[in-house]
């Protein structure tokens, strides 16, 4: 080969060197989701979770019991033990729970009280915690594998099984954690914090406002008189030969046989005929409660305080003040079915399915390594989600914080609020 036929060659190979190099750095600057994420730095996630599996809360009025709820249903799996400690906000004593007063005065057949967290309910949130190992920690490599508190901070609702639940989570997330005799490292031992009912953040606060109690039960009341929603409830009554005087409604039922399918207890089958329609009334009957044009004051009034405390998390993150908000990465806040509805409602992701025992949202919050933009990521149970007003499941975080404004309420507002006057 002549040395002009060389050149020619070695030149086009350098061209086509060059225009695959400057295809590739547009790819990398590009604004395609797959060019983003290839240079992301997660820097703080939010969780969000409900109990696991449970006793029912109250027994189905006017019937014989079919199943019963024994103790022994409520042992400690060894590998979900994980010693934990809890305070109040400000790190004072555990708040009194009046809640798990009043369930410890509903005993089943068989001896368990309501509202106690299970061993399947232990396993489940194990497997959460398990979860959040796996994307976490193993597949990168953002969590320290032995807690830290400057890390991880952990508020829960001041209810013995979400504090048993969060309990399970940390054991599946730090399941390798043990005291080593020969280690000279003393290991932390996490503090849940929790507060009074009266100022719970964490669920629709009722009895902090006035106004949404109100609005709530009227709305409730209403519901039930809809079109459809009653005519079901009559024939549901009828099946399981309970009285018409009886008082009841879609919640109870679907409370009772949801705890009972997650322990393969036999429900009656009348009660599992309906199943697809109980299910489907009760969300019927909250996007009701929650629904038309006070929609925004009531998705405000229930989670309002809890957004405001998301939002806060995350700036905090993007600006921290201090070595605390710096070092922070993991919040984990052990909630409820009636806390996730309405914040899948107000992030437009509610596939209007009830959320189950163990579901959880996580908000994931990443910085691009090279343009240093700030993108947010939402999962419902371990699934990507695309939140209202964002076009893809990574969203710019000024967009995703435009979502969240619309309901997020600072104490302040929170209070005006729940004071305000309707006039009819």
């Amino acid at each position: 080969m002549g040395w002009g036929l060389r050149l020619c060659v070695l030149g086009g190979l350098a061209a086509w060197t060059q225009r695959r190099r400057a295809a590739a750095a547009a790819a990398e600057w590009s604004d395609s989701e797959a060019g983003r994420r290839r240079y992301l730095e997660l820097r703080l996630v939010q969780v969000l979770f409900r109990h696991g599996a449970r006793t029912p809360l109250r027994p189905i009025p006017g019937i014989e019991p079919r199943v019963e709820w024994q103790p022994t249903l409520l042992d400690v799996p060894p590998r979900t033990k994980f010693d934990y400690m809890v305070t109040d906000l400000n790190g004072g004593p555990q708040p009194p729970s009046l809640l798990d007063e009043e369930y410890c005065k509903t005993v089943f057949k068989g001896g368990a009280a309501a509202g106690q967290l299970t061993c399947v309910g232990m396993k489940q949130m194990y497997t959460l915690g398990q979860r959040l190992r796996r994307n976490y920690m193993e597949e990168v490599q953002f969590l320290s594998p032995i807690f830290k508190s400057a890390e991880v901070f952990i508020r829960s609702t001041n209810i013995v099984r979400n504090l048993e639940s969060t309990r399970c989570v940390l054991a599946g997330l730090y399941q390798e954690q043990k005291e080593d005799p020969c280690s000279k490292v003393t290991l932390e031992v996490p503090v849940i914090v929790t507060d009074e009912a009266c100022t719970e953040i964490l669920y629709p606060n009722y009895q902090n406002c006035r106004r949404l109690k109100d609005m709530t039960r009227n709305k409730s009341e209403n519901a039930m008189h809809q079109p459809g929603i009653c005519d079901d409830l009559a024939k549901i009554k009828k099946s399981m030969c309970i009285n018409d005087d009886e008082s009841l409604d879609f919640f109870v039922l679907l409370d009772n046989i949801s705890a009972e399918q997650a322990h393969n207890m036999p429900s009656f089958p009348a009660l599992k005929n309906f199943q697809p329609t109980v299910e489907r009334r009760c969300v019927d009957s909250m996007l009701f409660v929650l629904g038309d044009t006070c929609s925004r004051e009531m998705l405000q009034m229930s989670i309002g305080l809890l957004l405001n405390t998301l939002e806060k998390n995350i700036k905090a993150a993007v600006n921290p003040s201090n070595p605390a908000e710096k070092a922070r990465k993991l919040f984990l806040y052990a909630s409820h079915d009636s806390t996730l509805i309405p914040l899948l409602l107000a992030l437009g992701t509610f596939d209007n399915k009830w959320p189950p025992y163990a579901a959880d949202v996580a908000l994931e919050l990443y910085q691009h390594r090279r343009t240093k933009e700030w993108f947010v990521r939402m999962t419902y149970q371990g699934e990507e989600k695309v939140v209202k007003g964002c076009k893809t499941g990574l969203c710019p975080l000024e967009e995703f914080l435009d979502v969240i404004s619309r309901y997020s309420l600072t104490p302040e507002k929170y209070s005006s609020l729940c004071c305000k006057v309707d006039r009819s």
